[in-house]
Formats: structure tokens, sequence, C-alpha cells
């Protein structure tokens, strides 16, 4: 790892926890946050971890005029036996990199952002929740500041993590979601930044996303945006299908993000011998294989829930129902099994899971 050195300012003013039992996603923040800064001819300087607090920006910031910004979402877990562990963190900070070269953003240095995000959670390590399925949602980003109007990559740029407590994404075991096939709207094409993680992507799916709970379904289904009819992603998850035995996913074409959930879950399939194609698949394929019953189950994958079964698929006029609205029994074994390894509860055969040491609380 580069010899670099975190500056630490820890609050003088804690705040008050919330109640772990009724924890929402997303609205209270721990004590501190991670902020480094990059200058063109200086690259990234200053990694510090300070008390959190708002940020000063100027109006005229690229970011908010031209959208130049990438982010990550990911976990750590207090395990049943009080360690902190994290999910394949070194594989977010691939990912963001990724996003950076597509949205003409400066890389970062993966191992220094590891180290920060651990050096981070030690400081914080008392925010992660410890009630079952409880965990802490971790946000790192980077935005475009440079103060000028002109369309150019910035020369400016923050990087930055926070951190929110979060409980279980299902209160009382996982859930078969409602989904609608969104035919008029387009997410992304290849060539766009569909494999980017970045906030436009999920700004332009907010109108469909809308309409489509007007209707009473809790998320989208995009297809392809040159033909309008290759499964994409639901919403914000990458998507599965098990049709007569065989698992179905549709392949990484440069339009559709590249999920670490999605990966592990591919990893654990071939792992217990599941057959598993990752290919293009059309909506009229799984039209007709709901109509002659081999539609098995459905599902997407993410950080946030690791897996939403689709039990109601609507599109064009056709209702699927699929496995009777219930979860199916892949579906589960999925989510127990993932969601056990990331609680330090089983083995971990793919050496996943790192464990951030714990420091002495300060007095």
């Amino acid at each position: 790892m580069s010899n670099v050195s975190i500056r630490i300012e820890r609050t003088t003013t804690p705040k008050q926890k919330p109640d772990e039992a009724k924890l929402p996603f997303g609205k209270y923040f721990t004590d501190h946050m991670f902020i480094m800064d990059y200058e063109e001819g200086r690259g990234w300087y200053d990694p510090r971890i300070i008390p959190y607090q708002p940020i000063m920006m100027d109006p005229a910031a690229k970011v908010f005029h031209y959208g130049q910004t990438v982010f990550e979402g990911l976990k750590a877990y207090k395990g049943s036996d009080g360690k902190i562990l994290l999910f394949r963190p070194d594989q977010n900070f691939k990912r963001l990199n990724r996003s950076n070269e597509r949205m003409s953003i400066p890389a970062i240095d993966g191992e220094v952002c590891l180290e920060a995000l651990k050096q981070l959670i030690q400081v914080d390590q008392d925010w992660i929740p410890s009630l079952e399925g409880n965990s802490l949602y971790i946000r790192p980003f980077i935005i475009a500041d440079q103060a000028t109007l002109g369309v150019s990559p910035s020369l400016n740029y923050k990087f930055m993590i926070i951190m929110s407590p979060v409980g279980a994404y299902y209160a009382e075991g996982i859930h078969p979601v409602k989904i609608y096939v969104e035919s008029d709207y387009v997410r992304a094409v290849k060539g766009g930044t569909g494999n980017a993680k970045t906030a436009g992507n999920y700004a332009s799916g907010l109108r469909a996303q809308e309409e489509a709970t007007a209707k009473g379904y809790s998320q989208v289904l995009w297809l392809d945006g040159v033909h309008k009819k290759y499964i994409e992603e639901v919403g914000s998850m990458n998507v599965f299908f098990k049709i007569n035995g065989t698992v179905v996913t549709p392949e990484l074409s440069g339009s559709i993000l590249d999920g670490i959930t999605r990966n592990s879950m591919i990893q654990l399939l071939k792992h217990w011998n599941v057959p598993i194609e990752e290919r293009q698949i059309s909506i009229d394929e799984i039209v007709e294989a709901h109509k002659n019953g081999t539609l098995e189950e459905a599902f997407g994958t993410g950080t946030a829930a690791v897996i939403s079964p689709v039990g109601d698929l609507y599109y064009n006029g056709h209702q699927m129902i699929i496995n009777n609205g219930q979860t199916g029994e892949l579906s589960q074994k999925l989510y127990d099994t993932l969601t056990s390894i990331q609680q330090g509860k089983v083995q971990d055969p793919f050496g996943w899971m790192l464990e951030v040491k714990q420091q002495a609380l300060q007095s």
C-alpha cells in the first residue's frame, strides 16, 4: 500500500445513536466522514477523517451543472462473534475506478481508500448495529468541484466516504416484489454510462419509477434502449430468471452495471453446480416461459436487499405471477447463504470477507 498518513480529527460532540430496532435506510449518519482532495498536477492529497459536517461548495462547481460524479455502496457487518466484517470491499474500489474512467475522473488508489475506510470504521465502530440483519451502509463517492462553467472534465475533485446504520431490508424474511416492465423510457444504451455507477443513471429512472409506483408496482424492469426487447436491469438491481432448471441473467454488454452481488450469486450457483447462463434474454422469451410453465423463479440482486424475489411481472398487458407469488427455493437458499457468509455465521469458501480490527474505544 502507498505510504499515506491519514489525519484524524475526532468530534467533540458525538451524536445520539438511533434506536436499532427502528433503523430506516440512509437517514442517520455516523459521527465522522472521510475526505480527500484532488488538484490537477498535484494528484490526490490531504486524506483526512473529520467530524461529519456539511461541505462548502461554489455554486459553479461542475458537479451541479454537468453531473460529473460517481459513487459506490457497500456494508460493514458485526458478525455473530462480534467481529467487524466487510464484504468484498476491494471490488467496490475497482468498480469505482471503472466508473471514474468512464466519467473522466482521475483514478483513486484502491489500497489507500480501503485503508481509509478501515480507519473510518474503527473511529465509528460503535455505530455498527448489532441486531440481526442490521448493518452499516457505506457510501464512497467522488464529485467534481472546480468552479467554472466550461464543458470539460473538472480539474478539482473531492472523494468522500459517509456511513449510515441501516436496518434489515426485510423485517420479517424476504418478500416477493411486483415489477413493471418499462417499454417507453430508456435507461441506458451500449456506449453510454449504463455500466458506470453515476448519479445520472438513477435520475433518469425516476420518472418511470413514479409511473410504475402509481400502477401498484414497486420497481421497474428496464429493456435495452435500441430494440426495447432485451432485458437489462431491475431498478437498481441486476436480474436473474430460473427457466426449466437453468438460471439465466443478462450478459454484461456495456449498458448494465457489473454488480458485485450479481457476481457473488453467479459464483455461488457455479459452486453448487446449478446451471447458469450469462446471455442476451428477451422479454418475449420470459413471456413464453411463463406461458409454458417453465419460468420457475425470478429475482433481483443488489447490496441493499441482497435478493428481491419477483412474484409479479407485468408487461404489455401480460401479468405473470411467478411461483404463485412466493419466494422460490433457490432464491431463499441464495439469500440465506450469502447473508450468513456476510454475518460470519458460516464458512466463507471464497475469501470474500475482510475483518476490520477493532480499536479500544476512546474515553
